[in-house]
């Protein structure tokens, strides 16, 4: 069951405190904002440059972002100068833009503000809440459907692995930076993944 917008900010920001400000669309319609945050008058900019896919920046309460990557399901976007970055995600009905603090990470928090599109959804679960794993019946290729929520995730998430600015272009950041922390869970993760494919 989806759940409210204010909600889904609310624990989108504490999942990330990086992220100080969001705004909630459907279309190019507010229906929900922080209160610290009015970009009423730049959503009809940022959506069309966002659909356009091909704006080199986007302007939000006057301050310019160049933009780092913009596909269809995402935006990530950052000051040069320091202002902090914008991260924004969508699907075929809600579109979250999210301000992050100088310091936060918009590629990482994308991921969060993705998930968070989820709990927003109207979609219904691909399994109903009742069901019995394990039972006897048709099987269970022919009885479950995978969700589309789902499988648009895992789909976007594969795009943002063979993207030069997705997840090669966060990794080889952080190399360069030599930032011990980040490549050390990057190398855990390598061998979880490793080992879930057997390889």
């Amino acid at each position: 069951m989806p759940i409210d917008p204010a909600t889904a900010v609310y624990n989108l920001m504490q999942a990330d405190p990086s992220i100080l400000a969001v705004a909630v669309l459907k279309g190019k319609d507010i229906v929900y904002s922080t209160d610290n945050w009015d970009i009423s008058g730049d959503v009809g900019r940022i959506v069309s440059s966002w659909a356009g896919q091909n704006a080199q920046s986007i302007m939000v309460s006057g301050v310019k972002y160049s933009v780092l990557q913009c596909e269809q399901e995402r935006l990530v976007a950052i000051s040069m100068k320091g202002e902090g970055s914008i991260c924004a995600a969508k699907d075929n009905e809600h579109k979250i833009i999210c301000y992050l603090e100088p310091d936060g990470d918009a590629r990482g928090a994308v991921m969060d503000v993705q998930r968070t599109l989820g709990s927003l959804s109207s979609n219904t679960p691909y399994l109903d809440g009742n069901s019995q794993l394990g039972a006897s019946g048709p099987s269970v290729s022919a009885a479950v459907n995978i969700d589309p929520q789902l499988k648009g995730e895992v789909q976007s998430f594969l795009e943002w692995i063979k993207d030069g600015e997705g997840l090669s272009g966060y990794i080889n950041y952080y190399l360069q930076q030599n930032n011990a922390p980040i490549i050390s869970e990057l190398s855990k993760i390598y061998a979880e993944l490793r080992q879930i494919f057997g390889v």
